[in-house]
């Protein structure tokens, strides 16, 4: 694929790594910098063209389409600069599973899986930079900036839509472990409410449970009873937004450490007691592999801090089955 010049005209011969995106979402990402509505504007002219006609912004791209993208300028506040400081490999004892089509990491807690609201690098952009040879690297899904575990990655686009499929059709097999305060008594828990996203007061992003929302299905496994904690597995159904959070806040079991749903007062105690993160860990995912459709059985243990915790429970608290 040609580099883009912002300052003349283009043309881009749409390769793997572009099929089946819309043109909008193409030039976004080509495009850095570039305000949304000015991409939108050029769309609307006609300026931009494939095969030499006008499209509008929702095309998708084929294998072989030749793109035209005009001259654009962007002010010189708007481009990051990241200089010629090397970058430094986060990722490199993080890997799970690899190859052509398909990058599995076990994500560290802390850090979010993409830029934006005030994160100028994620997981996603880390990558790219310690990777910049690779002329792919997209999220399949995302895990909540605290939530550590497995992550995948999608290296080709053939393999992103068919990950994306699987998501959708319910092929994947996704588990966590999560430690909730209050002693849960059902070895096996099917939980389904409908959950609404909403934005507070100060623009940050919510979920509570509503009759009126989305459908959402969690299936919790009891693994450990102390005398005030409880360590589940949970085997999500559907893939909503802070589901398993939201889902055990409601039924009164909220996760230690969870600074969104959580005992705030309880959060407090268990920092001094060496927990100073949520305890919601993605630890294991089964997919058919999104080319040979060979099925991928990835693991990720839990972290140091997480099993530490655990470990001083054991110690100090009556346990059960």
């Amino acid at each position: 694929m040609n580099s883009l010049s912002k300052e003349s005209v283009t043309l881009v011969t749409i390769a793997e790594n572009g099929e089946t995106q819309r043109v909008d979402n193409f030039l976004f990402k080509h495009l850095k910098g570039v305000p949304k509505s000015h991409i939108y504007r050029i769309l609307r002219s006609g300026e931009v063209r494939v095969n030499s006609k006008r499209v509008q912004a929702c095309y998708k791209l084929q294998l072989g389409d030749k793109l035209r993208i005009p001259p654009v300028r962007v002010a010189a506040t708007m481009v990051p600069r990241t200089g010629n400081a090397p970058v430094i490999p986060r990722f490199l004892d993080h890997v799970i599973y690899e190859d052509d089509a398909l990058l599995v990491i076990n994500k560290p807690s802390g850090m979010a899986v993409h830029g934006g609201s005030g994160i100028s690098v994620g997981v996603v952009e880390q990558l790219r930079r310690e990777r910049p040879d690779a002329k792919f690297i997209e999220l399949v899904h995302r895990l909540d900036r605290e939530t550590s575990g497995v992550l995948m990655l999608a290296k080709k686009r053939s393999a992103l839509v068919k990950l994306h499929q699987a998501l959708r059709e319910g092929q994947l097999e996704k588990r966590y472990y999560v430690l909730v305060k209050g002693v849960w008594h059902n070895p096996k828990q099917h939980v389904k409410l409908s959950l609404h996203k909403y934005l507070t007061a100060d623009g940050e992003r919510r979920v509570n449970v509503d009759e009126e929302g989305k459908t959402a299905h969690t299936i919790f496994h009891l693994v450990q009873n102390w005398s005030s904690f409880s360590l589940l597995e949970a085997e999500l159904k559907t893939g909503r937004t802070h589901q398993i959070r939201v889902h055990l806040a409601h039924l009164g079991f909220p996760i230690a450490g969870d600074d969104k749903y959580g005992d705030f007062t309880l959060n407090k105690e268990l920092s001094k007691r060496g927990l100073k993160r949520m305890f919601l860990h993605a630890r294991r995912l089964v997919i058919p592999h999104p080319l040979t459709g060979e099925i991928l059985e990835l693991e990720a243990p839990l972290p140091p801090e997480l099993q530490s915790f655990i470990d001083n429970l054991t110690r100090t608290e009556t346990a059960s089955v």
